[in-house]
Parts: structure tokens; C-alpha cells; sequence
């Protein structure tokens, strides 16, 4: 079973849900989720919003990023009645949830070992996905269909625009990030008529159509030169990598201007590990 609430307005209007912790250890979408809910007036509210604060019950209760069978709900959907574990799960979320709504919010945080600058990501040739992408708010919004099987690739599929929110640290609630989290999920809401209030438009949106991984190239201790978020420039200086003994070994650079979109947050690595992912803005930028 999943917990789902559902909040029905009073008046007639789209069918939005929302989900979080689609991997266990990914817990910022929880928070987010109850304080929205905590926003959400039935009287004063115009159609209807499905939140799902634990898709990976399983996952969640042991911080763990996938379900006992160790398979990645993500990579699963649209699932089946017959198969896996996390294909079954798939296909009733697809059933009861995905095929009742208009629209999908599904949040997530970066993998284990790793952190996020909030970002929006989604296939802009959808054009419900660039309405929610451009109001939810984040400065960043990265282009693509999403992996094979995810359920926000399988989500448009089916007819149903939907955009991830990736922010943050696996395990941890970082207050920041949950207030980008609510502020944007509200704007959404506000951008489709469902609720009134004033939307919150960030400086700058960017479209990203490529991303870059800086990786090691010898093992070592990294200390960071650059933070997410930052802008920089070709060749500059993203980390700098040193022996045990506290020797400099090698510095690590960006290959292009761009923003650095997320860090590895465990220093020690081993050559070819992902350092700093760095988000490449192309000429589109969203008004």
C-alpha cells in the first residue's frame, strides 16, 4: 500500500499529483510535500492534488535508495501485474495515480554521495512540461525525456505532462531546499488556476540541452574550488586533487563556461569517479 492523500477543491479544475522519495533515501520531496499540504485549502482550492510522500515504502523505512528486490523503481515503469516487485508497484502507480491526473510533480535529490543545485528537468517538446518547467521557477531547467523506463519519461507517454525537481542531498532536509521545493510546487498551482497568490520568478531561466561530468583522473583527496550554483569559465579550477601524504597532484578543470550544477560530496575518490557535473547554456534561454 501507499499513503496518498488526496485534496479535492470545491471548484472544478486540473488534477495534479505529486511525489516524493520514488527512491528511499531521497526524503527532501517528504518535507516538501507536507508543508505544501499544509497550504492546500479545499474551499479555496480548483480541481484536485494527489500527494504521495513515500513511493519506496520499503526504501524509506531503511534509507535505502531501492526496494528489497534491489531493483531502481525508476527504471521500472510503466511496470506490470505480473512481474517484479517494482514492476508491480510501477504499474499501480501508472493505474491509480499517472492515468487520473492532468499533470505530475515528481521530486527527487541527487544520488548517494552527491549534491544538487535546485533544478527543473524535463522534455521541453512537450508543451504542458515547458508551462510547469518555466513556472515552477528554478533557474535551471534541463532538456531530455529522461532515462529508459522513468516514470516521467513513461508519464508523457501516456499523455501526462510531468517535471522532476532535483535538489539537494540524499538522507537530510536542508532547509533551503525545501523552501525552493514549496515555492515552486505552489507556483505550479497558481500558474494552472488552482489557487491564488502571487508567483515568484527567479532572476534567470536557463534551458540546459547538455551536461558535463569533470572526472577524476588519478585517486585521491579532493578539495573543492567551486561551489553549485557557481558560474565558471573554461579550464578553470573545479577541484584540486592531493595524495595522502598532502601532495598536489593534479588540478581539475571545467571544459567549458557553464554553472556547476551538482558536486560529489564524498572527497576521496578513485580515477574515473564523478567529480562536478557542469550544466553547458546554449543560446535558448526562458523568458
Amino acid at each position: 500500500s501507499l499513503p496518498v492523500r488526496v485534496c479535492h477543491g470545491r471548484e472544478a479544475g486540473p488534477t495534479v499529483w505529486i511525489s516524493a522519495a520514488l527512491h528511499g533515501d531521497e526524503i527532501g520531496g517528504v518535507e516538501i510535500i507536507r508543508q505544501v499540504n499544509e497550504r492546500l485549502d479545499p474551499k479555496r482550492l480548483r480541481g484536485t492534488v494527489l500527494t504521495i510522500p513515500i513511493v519506496t515504502v520499503h526504501g524509506f523505512l531503511i534509507g535505502d535508495r531501492y526496494l528489497p528486490d534491489r531493483r531502481d523503481l525508476n527504471r521500472s515503469f510503466p511496470g506490470s501485474t505480473r512481474g517484479s516487485l517494482a514492476s508491480r508497484i510501477a504499474s499501480t502507480i501508472m493505474r491509480e495515480i499517472v492515468n487520473q491526473c492532468d499533470y505530475g510533480i515528481d521530486l527527487h535529490s541527487a544520488a548517494t554521495g552527491r549534491t544538487n543545485f535546485p533544478n527543473v528537468r524535463g522534455d521541453m517538446t512537450v508543451a504542458g512540461v515547458r508551462k510547469l518547467s518555466k513556472a515552477f521557477g528554478c533557474e535551471l531547467t534541463i532538456d531530455g525525456k529522461g532515462p529508459l523506463k522513468s516514470l516521467r519519461r513513461e508519464a508523457c507517454k501516456a499523455g501526462v505532462p510531468t517535471i522532476i525537481l532535483e535538489l539537494g542531498e540524499p538522507l537530510k532536509m536542508e532547509p533551503a531546499m525545501l523552501e525552493i521545493g514549496v515555492r515552486g510546487i505552489m507556483n505550479v498551482l497558481i500558474k494552472l488556476g488552482m489557487v491564488k497568490g502571487d508567483m515568484v520568478v527567479p532572476p534567470y531561466q536557463a534551458t540546459i540541452k547538455e551536461t558535463k561530468w569533470v572526472r577524476a583522473k588519478l585517486g585521491g583527496i579532493l578539495r573543492y574550488t567551486v561551489v553549485p550554483g557557481q558560474l565558471v569559465e573554461k579550464d578553470q579550477s573545479v577541484a584540486v586533487n592531493f595524495s595522502v601524504l598532502g601532495e598536489q597532484q593534479n588540478v581539475l578543470a571545467s571544459p567549458g563556461e557553464g554553472i556547476v550544477l551538482g558536486i560529489s560530496t564524498m572527497p576521496v575518490v578513485k580515477p574515473g569517479e564523478p567529480v562536478c557535473h557542469i550544466a553547458m547554456p546554449g543560446p535558448t534561454m526562458m523568458g
